[in-house]
């Protein structure tokens, strides 16, 4: 019994379902931020290109002020142009920021859509849950990941800047251009080795959290037994309806017996009532089969309906075993029915004339 409570198992795809549409999904900050600040990084490193000429207009603009008397409406001006540029400049960075965030969110959980985690909890504000929630083994490790990351970044960044001031007497030998380009390949060394840093964090992290997240939904195999009953149903109620749909297709095969050419029967035990439209078929096709009671009702509709009843036990037997109702009958079987039923049409002729 106690096994039974053991959350050791996987959990179901119902299981992950339902905690999808709560908005409960395995998504990592980590793998998050990197994404944003690599794509950031890059937009800005082509970016910076096309806002050299913005950031020149603007600081000719404050230029051209210098000497000018202040007032209340040139102050305006100054403030509404300042608002201006950092706007111009900004919005683009901010886009991106934003497209790069929903490109993280995608890429780790698809596209889904729920309002259940921003609707308010009490109890998510519970001051004691709050303080053991400070206190547990998640924040420990998620405070350890963080001094992890940023103390090998240090080291990392450490390490560059030494190697960067090592070269810094040649800069007095280069020209201006020539020291702008120094800068700027420096700077891109020193971000793609930061890049390069959290990458390795956000993958370690998106592992991690995907493999607590499975944890976190483990089932006991009472569990998964409850589901699979609510899932399939009770099995009674199961069984009443399988047998209330045996019922209906049984009295729909019944309803097809008066549209038969011939009952075959074996005399007692086996019926099977065969149609042969030739017009419309390539072969004789099974309206209707049974055993025992349901046999008897078979003969006695073809019976009402002037059909003839023909015994021949081997075909009877073989044509119930291998047919099924709806299906035309197999070649081997051509023969032996055909027979019959010529020996029906013929008999029908006979009548009459």
């Amino acid at each position: 019994m106690a096994d039974d409570l053991e959350k050791t198992e996987e959990p179901t795809p119902k299981k992950l379902e339902d905690a999808r549409k709560e908005g409960n999904v395995p998504k990592s900050m980590e793998f998050s931020g990197f994404v944003i600040l690599f794509i950031s990084s890059l937009i800005l490193i082509f970016y910076i290109k096309y806002i050299t000429g913005d950031l020149e207009e603007y600081f000719k603009y404050i230029a051209s002020l210098i000497g000018v008397e202040l007032t209340l409406r040139r102050f305006y001006d100054v403030i509404l142009n300042t608002l201006f540029y950092v706007f111009k400049i900004l919005l683009p960075i901010m886009l991106v920021i934003v497209i790069a965030a929903i490109i993280a969110n995608v890429s780790q959980i698809g596209f889904l859509f729920t309002i259940k985690p921003v609707i308010p909890n009490f109890e998510k504000i519970n001051p004691i849950k709050g303080f053991k929630k400070l206190f547990s083994i998640k924040t420990f490790i998620e405070s350890l990941k963080t001094i992890l990351k940023v103390s090998i970044a240090f080291v990392v960044g450490y390490y560059l800047f030494l190697q960067f001031l090592s070269e810094i007497p040649k800069l007095a030998l280069m020209s201006v251009l020539e020291q702008i380009k120094w800068f700027g390949q420096k700077s891109m060394i020193l971000i793609f080795s930061m890049l390069g840093v959290f990458f390795v964090f956000a993958l370690i992290d998106f592992v991690y959290q995907r493999y607590t997240y499975k944890k976190s939904l483990r089932m006991s195999k009472q569990e998964i037994k409850d589901e699979f009953k609510q899932t399939e149903g009770n099995p009674e109620v199961k069984a009443k309806i399988r047998q209330i749909q045996r019922e209906m297709a049984k009295k729909r095969m019944i309803s097809e017996v008066p549209k038969a050419d011939v009952v075959i029967t074996n005399p007692t035990h086996y019926a099977v009532a065969i149609r042969y439209d030739k017009n419309k078929e390539d072969a004789p096709r099974v309206l209707a089969k049974g055993v025992d009671n349901l046999a008897l009702k078979i003969k006695e509709i073809a019976r009402l309906n002037d059909i003839m009843i023909v015994e021949n036990p081997p075909l009877a037997r073989e044509l119930y075993r291998v047919v099924e109702v709806g299906e035309i009958i197999p070649p081997k079987l051509f023969k032996a029915v055909a027979e019959i039923l010529a020996y029906v049409y013929r008999a029908k002729r006979r009548e009459k004339e």
